[in-house]
């Protein structure tokens, strides 16, 4: 898989203007500015037209232009003037010199400084020394970084035409700001950045720099790729090429992705974002100057911040409602992807359960067909990733008395679990699962962490000699989902009774033990829908 510069090879379509062909900008010089050194930014030099209509012609794209007016934004305009198709051709937004000189008390500065989740925080804002950051110097020694903020960040970075120069430079001082306040280092943060406009590329991963200096350095030297917006095209991409192990991700650490947007997305997010929760990516967006009510019909999919995001409560998005504020959204968001319990994509079907094992030991199954289920057995639990933090495996074995075999806290590490269940012996005797299930409910599930998933897996080949539906239904009230396998003789109302609803979903029969691996992926994956259908609010 490309990293790095081959993969900004393969992917950039739309070169990014020299500075021999820079796009020209009418924004006039700003009379006075704003007592916040983070938005200064250095004048374009302007370019005669011929030039700029060399440096980047009109290219016939497949799907809709984005729509965003070109007049200057807070002025009044006609409808014609502020619905022109923006074409490829390096049109820019132009911003006049009024922006510059909000009063302090107006609604824009006062926006972002409300935080819901942490009132009163302090906001951070610091601009750069320009000649310290722009003057190449060698790589610092690799830092510990922030501890208390351990993440694998992916910045995606708008790089489309409709942002402009001034805005994507803002952008990059924003990105830099934001580096320098999480404390990247090997113990904490790491940062990589993907830009995109028509495809996504990757600027650098999460491994290609280890403390803040050097990435902020980085940061202020990439150049613009110009195109659509397609975000959703960006979030396949990282989902499938960047959280891997050869471009520095490290396992242990959420997964985090900011998505940078500018306005609105030129391709639909929702499908690409759901694939992506579903790998356990935590999803933020910060959006900047969202669509004018005039502009609301050239938005493909409304509301596509909300279909993308972990949740919908407002945590997992920051609305910025002009490029000039956006430093006042650093420290917000700082907390918010450094607030790792809270991070909720973090958790997936396969990494957020405590999974008991209901073992039928009973004298009918046979010392060769009980290695068959211990097998079964292995080969459901090697699919989950096993730590103490992660998803816990236990096991119980029933005859007309139960044994713990072992605790959910017992082993933290796959290989252990797989041994542990190897070694269980087997017992032979009657078979009460009725009694079994109230002890696992009491041995393994009451012990359960609050924020895990409880699942049952019970085997069985038999009709219990007592009943099962009063303590299957206790089980359920207690929030443990359960799964029934029968063999052979095993009775499919006590299979219902045992399961949870909807049975069909949580029931399995095979007609002997050596089809029991044929049920392996079809309970993981009921599982994994199960989990994923939860509720996103």
């Amino acid at each position: 898989i490309p990293t790095g510069d081959t993969v900004r090879k393969e992917y950039q379509t739309t070169p990014a203007p020299t500075p021999a062909t820079q796009m020209a900008t009418t924004t006039p010089t700003p009379t006075s500015t704003t007592t916040d050194p983070s938005t200064t930014v250095p004048q374009p030099t302007t370019t005669p037209a011929a030039t700029r209509i060399t440096a980047a012609p009109a290219k016939t794209r497949p799907g809709p232009h984005r729509v965003r007016d070109m007049a200057f934004r807070g002025t009044s305009t006609s409808a014609s003037n502020r619905n022109i198709l923006r074409h490829s051709t390096g049109a820019q937004r132009q911003e006049p010199a009024a922006t510059f000189q909000r009063a302090a008390s107006s609604p824009v500065h006062l926006a972002m400084e409300i935080d819901s989740w942490k009132p009163g925080l302090s906001l951070f804002d610091t601009g750069f020394s320009s000649k310290e950051e722009l003057n190449p110097k060698p790589l610092e020694s690799i830092s510990q970084g922030n501890q208390n903020c351990k993440i694998d960040l992916s910045f995606l970075m708008d790089g489309s035409w409709s942002i402009g120069k001034r805005r994507f430079q803002l952008q990059k001082r924003f990105l830099g700001n934001v580096a320098q306040a999480l404390g990247i280092g090997s113990a904490g943060p790491l940062m990589g950045i993907v830009q995109y406009g028509d495809d996504p590329s990757t600027e650098f991963n999460l491994k290609t720099y280890a403390n803040s200096k050097d990435l902020r350095n980085a940061i202020e030297k990439i150049q613009q790729k110009g195109g659509l917006s397609n975000v959703g095209k960006a979030l396949s991409f990282v989902n499938k090429n960047f959280f891997l192990d050869a471009n520095g991700n490290r396992g242990g650490a959420p997964n985090v992705v900011v998505v940078m947007v500018d306005g609105w997305p030129t391709d639909r997010v929702e499908e690409a974002s759901r694939l992506a929760r579903e790998s356990g990516i935590n999803i933020f967006f910060v959006t900047v100057e969202a669509a004018a009510q005039s502009e609301k019909q050239n938005v493909i999919e409304p509301n596509f911040v909300d279909k993308a995001v972990c949740r919908t409560s407002g945590f997992y998005s920051i609305n910025v409602p002009s490029w000039f504020s956006l430093h006042k959204a650093v420290q917000p968001l700082v907390k918010r992807v450094c607030d790792t319990e809270r991070l909720a994509c973090s958790k997936t079907c396969l990494n957020a359960a405590d999974i008991g094992f209901v073992i039928d030991g009973s004298s009918s199954v046979g010392t060769g067909n009980f290695r068959t289920v211990l097998q079964f057995v292995a080969n459901i639990s090697k699919e989950f990733e096993i730590s103490d933090t992660d998803t816990r495996v236990g096991a119980v074995q029933y005859t007309y008395e139960q044994r713990l075999e072992f605790s959910f806290d017992k082993y933290s590490t796959k290989q252990d679990v797989l041994n542990a269940i190897k070694r269980i012996s087997y017992w032979s005797g009657g078979t009460s699962t009725g009694a079994a299930i109230s002890y696992a409910s009491e041995q393994l599930f009451s012990k359960s962490k609050p924020n895990k998933r409880k699942i049952m897996i019970l085997i069985t080949d038999g009709r219990s000699y007592d009943d099962v539906s009063v303590p299957a239904m206790a089980a359920h009230q207690n929030g443990v989902i359960a799964y029934s396998v029968g063999v052979a003789w095993a009775a499919p109302d006590e299979l219902e009774a045992i399961a949870s609803d909807p049975a069909k979903d949580h029931s399995f029969f095979v007609d002997e033990f050596d089809n029991l691996y044929r049920y392996v992926n079809q309970l993981i994956q009921n599982i994994c829908t199960e989990f994923n259908s939860q509720p996103r609010n």
